[in-house]
């Protein structure tokens, strides 16, 4: 019985304190092109949608390499849930942030693929250009499960970011 108003208390505590938080929430959009250098250089595209609420966020991502069979370079298309710690507010127009995650992936190089788990750890800022538009540059470290060819490639670019 003591155990259970505690959790109560806890609970109702819990709630005002979230209450009396600022209700500012942001969402963002990130149109990207990159470069996935692993094991030779080839376009990296994609897509990702972030919510977030003062310091942390999550976001959604799809992104697709294509495979170049002359330097056996196998496609990977990876579909991430990241979690997302950034400064607050921009810093001289400069937002700094840091993710971790995971998903699924598939690599292919000819006839041959794999479908697994992945993880990811990266970063970067996203610059205000004007209004609600920033420049977005990031960096992403993945370690693919399974039976990849390639278990630890990595991805830089740069995309157009639309926050609302």
């Amino acid at each position: 019985m003591l155990a259970r108003m505690r959790s109560r208390v806890a609970t109702i505590v819990l709630a005002v304190v979230l209450a009396a938080l600022p209700s500012r929430a942001w969402a963002d959009l990130t149109a990207f092109v990159g470069v996935n250098p692993t094991p030779s250089n080839r376009t990296a595209t994609g897509l990702a949608l972030g919510f977030s609420v003062l310091v942390v966020g999550v976001e959604f991502e799809y992104s697709n390499s294509r495979e170049d069979l002359a330097t056996l370079a196998p496609s990977l298309r990876t579909g991430m849930v990241n979690l997302l710690v950034q400064t607050p507010v921009p810093v001289g127009g400069v937002q700094f942030y840091g993710t971790i995650g995971g998903g699924g992936y598939q690599e292919q190089l000819g006839d041959r693929s794999d479908t697994s788990f992945g993880t990811n750890v990266g970063g970067g800022v996203k610059i205000a250009l004007a209004g609600p538009l920033r420049l977005r540059l990031d960096y992403r470290l993945f370690v693919l499960k399974g039976e990849p060819l390639e278990s630890k490639p990595q991805r830089f670019y740069a995309g157009v970011n639309l926050t609302f």
